[in-house]
């Protein structure tokens, strides 16, 4: 590989030889390049020089910066070749077109169950740790996921945001209107594998199973 300078040269030279010459006096961290090293002291000290025009929001980093402005332009400019769909960020294009490839990267130690996201993996992982990072400022319940603490916390504020588009009632969480929407649509999607009785709810169907003697429930 070739340089115009120097300098530059010596900067690349440093990534095969491991070379990490600019050390964080606060943390002791080492950078190979001083700007590097400058974007990283930010985090001790709080600078955030990048202010957006449209809202006041500031980062440490430029590209931060100019990731955040395409929120207020609704710029997306990525798009997927297979479905259309489009994207702010080319990370997050390259995370989506494993769903069509199939790929699934990132893999429990615990169970060998495949993620296609490894914020999906950490989420999965707690259920074998048991950890709940998640707790309600209310009651003190804790969760598993930031999704269901804020599903929960609903319960305190009394807000049910999904109607019924039938009958009006409304509902906390989409599974309780989905359930209900069975009331006027008829649906039975459990069914009973003793004696073929189908049923609107899961639980339904598994208070029903113990009355068969030999049935197994799980």
């Amino acid at each position: 590989k070739h340089f115009s300078r120097s300098s530059t040269l010596k900067t690349h030279q440093s990534i095969h030889t491991g070379e990490k010459p600019y050390r964080c006096s606060q943390c002791g961290k080492s950078f190979i390049q001083r700007v590097h090293l400058k974007r990283h002291q930010r985090t001790h000290t709080g600078e955030e020089p990048y202010t957006c025009s449209q809202c006041g929001k500031c980062f440490t980093q430029k590209i931060n910066l100019i990731y955040h402005q395409s929120i207020h332009t609704g710029e997306k400019p990525y798009q997927c070749s297979e479905c259309g769909k489009s994207f702010r960020w080319s990370k997050s294009l390259k995370i989506h077109q494993r769903i069509h490839a199939g790929e699934k990267p990132y893999r429990c130690s615990q169970c060998e169950k495949c993620f296609s996201q490894g914020g999906n993996l950490k989420k999965h992982q707690r259920t074998h740790t048991g950890e709940k990072p998640y707790e309600c400022s209310e009651c003190g319940k804790s969760f598993g996921r930031a999704e269901h603490l804020k599903s929960h916390q609903k319960t305190h504020t009394g807000e049910k945001p999904y109607p019924c588009p039938q009958c009006g009632k409304c509902f906390v969480l989409t599974g309780d209107l989905k359930r209900h929407q069975r009331t006027h649509t008829g649906e039975k999607p459990y069914k009973c594998c003793q004696c073929g009785k189908c049923f609107t709810a899961q639980r339904s169907l598994k208070k029903h199973e113990r009355l068969h003697p030999d049935s197994v429930t799980v």
